[in-house]
């Protein structure tokens, strides 16, 4: 080998080794350990449908996020290892969209780099954002996407970074069937499902699968439906004892309206998405009697718990409204945040991600909370009675 020969050989393989330590450098950041916390906050990014369809649970949301960020930061912060830091939230609109809900996530934890993400509301738009937030090790906690699949993988084993503080939908779906047999002696049934969504289908499912009864029909309708009168009038021909019908305020709410319009005046009984005052606003308040659904936060039932009644009476004095359900979920997820983050004193996002999944015995608003292995929350479920467009009613579902 001649002297230029030698020399080239010698340049290429200095060229060669220069670049196999800039990709080790590079492999070395890409497999960072996640969002560290830096500086005098921890960031906690919200993911919220602020806008479009789901806009009611929302915003409900985002009051108790902010209530309970602000009761956080007046104390002096979050104990981050001995030492407080404040909380900042960088609160961003998914306009009830997959592909926005996606992109957000994606701002979020690598534009804004939070440590933790609540949201979503709903199960799809959650969906859409697993696999940014899953490739920058942040974790999410949705305070009310329900779908049983949301948490997990398709190999069966959980969503590294995905977590709930809600029960899913096998277990109310479960709960409702039960309710409906045992509770109000039911044994004919009619099921009108919202097929535009995963919540609605997984539901209806879930409800069908474990219901003792008959279901004589099953009928489904999509988002944005305003006429469901023609089921409505099979359901009445055909004697139906109740009619149990899981979807969200929107069209939960004309269903019961135009149902009590031609005489229909069966147990309406639903899910937590009817948890919300608009709900009556559509129906009616002299149709919504009768009416039932199953809810992570009954206020006749929370009266009970000491955390509960000072939440409630900090929401009312704050925005001098009762507190809804989903603001309540919102405010636990912001607290068990916190609790993940003190428990590793950390705040680096893996760090939190691990402080979630060991959650036990968690004393929030809307009852002891333990995620379990699948990043499900094990909580305390009701069902709350609607007559007259008033809560009359709470049965607590063991």
């Amino acid at each position: 080998m001649n002297n230029k020969m030698i020399k080239r050989v010698t340049g290429i393989a200095a060229i060669a080794m220069s670049a196999v330590i800039f990709a080790g450098c590079s492999t070395a950041k890409t497999t960072s350990q996640g969002n560290d916390q830096t500086g005098s906050t921890v960031k906690i990014g919200v993911n919220l449908e602020l806008s479009g369809a789901a806009a009611g649970y929302g915003n409900q949301m985002k009051q108790g996020v902010q209530m309970a960020t602000n009761e956080i930061n007046s104390k002096g912060g979050v104990n981050v290892n001995g030492k407080k830091k404040k909380i900042k939230l960088i609160i961003k609109d998914n306009k009830t969209s997959t592909s926005t809900s996606a992109s957000v996530a994606a701002q979020l934890v690598n534009n804004d780099k939070v440590n933790a993400i609540i949201g979503t509301a709903t199960t799809n738009a959650g969906t859409a954002a697993i696999p940014n937030e899953t490739k920058a090790k942040v974790p999410a906690l949705s305070p009310s996407a329900t779908d049983p699949n949301f948490t997990l993988q398709k190999n069966g084993k959980a969503q590294p970074y995905v977590f709930r503080a809600c029960y899913q939908n096998n277990f109310q779906g479960g709960t409702g069937a039960k309710f409906v047999y045992n509770n109000l002696k039911a044994k004919r049934v009619a099921v009108l499902g919202d097929n535009s969504t995963d919540y609605g289908t997984g539901l209806a499912k879930s409800f069908k699968k474990q219901f003792k009864g008959k279901v004589v029909d099953t009928q489904y309708f999509s988002a944005g439906d305003k006429d469901f009168n023609a089921i409505l009038t099979s359901f009445k021909n055909k004697k139906v004892d109740a009619i149990y019908a899981p979807g969200y305020y929107s069209e939960i709410g004309l269903i019961i309206k135009q149902a009590r319009q031609i005489g229909l005046n069966v147990p309406i009984v639903g899910s937590d998405g009817m948890a919300d005052a608009k709900l009556v606003q559509i129906a009616g308040a002299k149709n919504a009697s009768n009416i039932y659904y199953t809810t992570p936060f009954s206020k006749t039932v929370a009266e009970k718990n000491p955390t509960a009644v000072k939440f409630m009476n900090a929401y009312k004095a704050r925005y001098h409204t009762d507190a809804p359900t989903f603001s309540a979920l919102a405010y636990d997820s912001t607290y068990m945040i916190k609790q993940a983050i003190e428990s590793q004193k950390s705040a680096n996002s893996v760090k939190i991600t691990k402080g979630l999944a060991n959650i036990k015995d968690f004393n929030g608003v809307t009852g002891k909370i333990t995620i379990d292995s699948k990043h499900d929350a094990n909580k305390p479920i009701a069902v709350e009675h609607l007559n007259n467009g008033k809560v009359v009613g709470s049965t607590q579902i063991q």
